[in-house]
């Protein structure tokens, strides 16, 4: 998932803006789009802030403090296929998720994956 952009930036592009330099030079100069510099100058009319809201999306089903947990648990059947996995998963810890969920778990702990028996 793509970073926010710090608020200093987001300052620093917004007061080239307001001294009347052009928004396509602001563009190229901070290296920001168009619609994000129309955004936070919205965003700082209306609320007087320039700190990147909430992003959208829900939660990992598998946290960043599990990750060794399911390192232990690949290492213990590493022939074992994603859906093998998830069930596995799903029996120790109680969260059900889908086999692309756990390839993507799996690929951010650096991990084999095997998609088919």
């Amino acid at each position: 998932m793509p970073r926010a952009y710090s608020v200093d930036l987001r300052e620093r592009s917004l007061r080239a803006l307001a001294s009347g330099m052009p928004v396509t030079e602001v563009v190229q100069l901070f290296d920001v789009s168009e619609s994000s510099l129309y955004r936070w100058r919205q965003r700082q009319r209306t609320t007087g802030k320039l700190t990147p809201g909430r992003s959208s999306g829900r939660p990992r089903l598998i946290l960043t403090a599990q990750q060794e947990l399911l390192t232990a648990q690949v290492a213990a059947q590493p022939d074992a296929t994603l859906a093998e996995h998830c069930a596995r998963w799903a029996t120790a810890h109680g969260v059900a998720m889908s086999p692309t969920t756990m390839g993507r778990s799996l690929q951010r702990g650096g991990l084999p994956l095997k998609k088919r028996p």
